[in-house]
């Protein structure tokens, strides 16, 4: 009876709504899903059926604080999902943004933060306290370390074992993940300009093909990173990076 259902939420057969949900407008749930916790999800979403939304965190410390799940609009979350809530050991929130594509058997784990158009595909799995930024793609099976880092616009070939933080518009595969290149073709669909894009390949020869040791890479992509916005991206993430970059 606890539950906040906007105006034209749906719920489809045996599912399970807990006392301390909140669902925002036009948001479609299958049957079978089960939604608990302090979970407060947007708009407009499409949550198929089986999927498991703002369960307990899969964390030996956690011991039943009231801990959260936000989910924003837009999103497709497909069969047999299962996102927790976060932990006071970190921001006691997960978090998943805006219009993203989540394919069946995905698994959120507690305190990730997930950006906006991301691609998901099947049985791809993020660890605690994962932070993915926006228009990331992760292939299947696909898994990511606790704490590690996914840069925007990088991109994740089946398979991949993300150790250590991805650059944005990387493109990786392999386990552990190895670079190939920049996400120049979903760069160029999202509007980047060619002038851009070759600054940003650029960047990654600095890093990945010149030899140059760490340091020295961050040097000269910070140089180029005053002409060029998304150079900068690059740069700062390099410069911020705690586990150390794919490489």
């Amino acid at each position: 009876p606890g539950a906040r259902l906007a105006e034209g939420v749906q719920v489809g057969a045996y599912s399970v709504i807990g006392e301390h949900v909140e669902i925002g407008e036009n948001t479609s749930i299958g049957p079978h899903v089960v939604i608990e916790g302090h979970t407060r999800i947007g708009r407009d979403n499409r949550i198929f059926q089986f999927c498991s939304l703002g369960s307990e965190p899969q964390d030996k410390k956690y011991a039943g604080e009231p801990t959260r799940l936000e989910i924003g609009d837009g999103n497709t979350i497909r069969e047999f999902c299962s996102f927790s809530t976060g932990t006071v050991q970190d921001g006691s929130l997960t978090r998943i943004g805006n219009k993203n594509w989540i394919m069946a058997y995905v698994h959120v784990a507690h305190d990730c933060i997930v950006g906006d158009n991301v691609t998901f595909a099947n049985n791809a799995t993020l660890a605690g306290h994962v932070k993915v930024g926006d228009w990331v793609i992760l292939g299947g099976f696909t898994g990511v370390h606790q704490f590690v880092r996914v840069g925007a616009h990088s991109f994740c070939g089946v398979g991949t074992v993300l150790l250590q933080d991805l650059p944005p518009y990387v493109t990786v595969s392999g386990n552990p993940a190895a670079p190939h290149g920049i996400n120049s073709e979903g760069l160029r669909r999202r509007g980047y300009s060619s002038e851009a894009i070759m600054a940003i390949k650029r960047a990654y020869k600095s890093l990945y093909r010149s030899g140059l040791s760490l340091d020295e890479a961050r040097a000269e992509i910070a140089l180029a990173a005053q002409s060029e916005p998304a150079v900068q991206v690059f740069s700062d993430f390099i410069a911020e990076s705690g586990r150390g970059i794919v490489r």
